[in-house]
């Protein structure tokens, strides 16, 4: 190669349009975070028949009777909490709002870095914990896919109940997917045949390993499913779009 290329302040020789990697991650984070933080303040239109957002799941005295505000802010701490401390995620955010680096072979444009071993990124750490209570809001979530096939107590499917099915399988395939389960499984174990249920244990960690190769994907599909869930059940408790009875 020739002589190194600068982009900026951020000294590379990689020639290739680096920034382009960014930009989705920042246009698409970008607008996932205003739309969710206004419907999470706005505490409106967020159920409609047996349908109910997954920004408001659970749902927490939605009567206000002790909470004046959006019962969203009751819950938000912890699928924000998963979502931003979740491994990818600090891959992608890094890169694209902090710049930390902002790509392969490509300069930092600092020289202090201390990682996550100093406040506030220390709190990544936290995910581990995280992961458990994703686990409560996930079974809160399958309850509400489950009851979006109960129409006035007998079985019916709206273009809704798919919707929310989609959204909670997508959500799953996340979760199951997660770096900290994979390493619970059998990430600190180096020999299999040598620990208690060593065989159910192999089996299980590869499967955990399949899910976990494609993480990045079930990121990216299970935020655009439950936003785009959410915005969904908005349209129609508003009357904006009128959901179609399909059973």
């Amino acid at each position: 190669m020739g002589g190194s290329a600068t982009v900026g302040r951020f000294g590379t020789q990689r020639r290739d349009a680096w920034w382009l990697e960014i930009v989705p991650v920042i246009f698409v984070m970008g607008t996932f975070s205003v739309y969710a933080t206004l419907r999470a303040f706005e505490g409106r239109f967020y159920e409609w028949g047996p349908y109910l957002s997954p920004f408001y799941s659970p749902l927490i005295d939605a009567g206000h009777r002790w909470w004046p505000f959006s019962p969203a802010l009751l819950i938000l701490a912890g699928p924000l909490g998963f979502r931003a401390t979740c491994y990818y995620y600090r891959k992608a955010l890094y890169r694209a709002f902090f710049l930390d680096p902002p790509g392969c072979a490509v300069n930092e444009g600092r020289h202090k870095y201390k990682g996550e071993t100093a406040f506030p990124l220390v709190l990544q750490n936290l995910h581990r914990y995280f992961f458990w209570l994703a686990l409560v809001f996930i079974a809160f979530l399958w309850k509400d896919a489950l009851a979006a096939f109960r129409w006035q107590g007998h079985f019916g499917v709206g273009v809704g109940t798919l919707v929310m099915l989609t959204n909670v399988v997508l959500l799953t395939c996340y979760l199951l997917s997660c770096h900290s389960l994979r390493h619970m499984i059998g990430g600190k174990v180096d020999c299999f045949s040598c620990v208690a249920m060593g065989g159910a244990r192999h089996a299980t960690w590869k499967k955990a390993s399949w899910l976990n190769e494609r993480h990045m994907l079930w990121a990216w599909l299970s935020l655009f499913s439950v936003g785009l869930t959410d915005l969904y059940i908005r349209l129609v408790a508003t009357g904006v779009v009128q959901d179609l009875r399909i059973l």
